[in-house]
């Protein structure tokens, strides 16, 4: 069986390619037996393959997923919040976009206002320069862009059914300068309490299951961040 894998961010850059073609000989092969196969493969990318988790059609998938030749499959290093974006994608309602172009907070919180809302808010992630000792001069950001909407997507949906908030959501993808922001998140709500939850979630779920990854470029070097879970979180939000 002939399957095609896509590659992001630092594993990217150890296997020298955004995708791999890889011929296995076991059927079915499962998510899990593919990272092994691939571990043994590319030893020396083996400590990324370990940590990173395999998508499957756009969805993360367990180790007991079946891949067939038809599935579009992915090797998703641990998230920081890979092809960078060349232009803004968005969902067909616009409230959830992934750009390489500047940010807009007002017109992506004119997305969510609503006459019944007596609350919004709007959350703003920049580059910072300095994490203790440790001194950012920028960001850059990749995104697995249509797995990364399916995601903001799903994010919304949550706030909505959990808070009956509104929610959209931008990331900016490439170099971003410091001051910059990286990300907008814009809710509306009923009441301010339920805005303040709903927005603080939808940070932390980003944060913790969309595909981006950013690289942090400063005076001593570039490094990918999230692939060493001892590692500070440099120049983040």
């Amino acid at each position: 069986m002939h399957v095609t894998i896509r590659l992001f961010a630092g594993l990217a850059e150890v296997m020298g390619s955004s995708s791999l073609a890889f011929h296995f000989h076991e059927s079915p092969l499962t998510a899990g037996r593919l990272k092994e196969l691939l571990s043994a493969s590319y030893p020396e990318a083996a400590p990324q393959i370990k940590v990173s988790l395999v998508a499957i059609d756009h969805e993360y998938a367990p180790d007991d997923s079946v891949i067939s030749e038809a599935s579009e499959v992915a090797l998703i290093p641990p998230v920081s919040g890979g092809e960078p974006a060349s232009e803004e994608q968005a969902t067909p309602d616009g409230r959830f976009s992934i750009t390489d172009q500047p940010l807009n907070g007002e017109a992506l919180l004119d997305k969510v206002l609503d006459a019944n809302h007596g609350a919004s808010l709007l959350f703003v992630g920049t580059t910072r320069e300095m994490t203790g000792a440790q001194r950012t001069t920028a960001l850059h950001y990749e995104a697995y862009t249509p797995m990364a909407l399916a995601k903001l997507e799903e994010i919304g949906k949550e706030v909505e059914e959990r808070w009956n908030a509104r929610c959209a959501i931008a990331h900016r993808t490439g170099l971003v300068a410091l001051k910059e922001a990286s990300v907008i998140i814009a809710v509306s709500a009923a009441h301010r309490d339920s805005c303040y939850e709903a927005s603080r979630y939808a940070i932390e779920k980003l944060k913790a299951s969309v595909p981006v990854w950013k690289k942090d470029i400063s005076d001593s070097g570039e490094q990918w961040l999230g692939a060493d879970p001892k590692a500070k979180d440099y120049g983040s939000l």
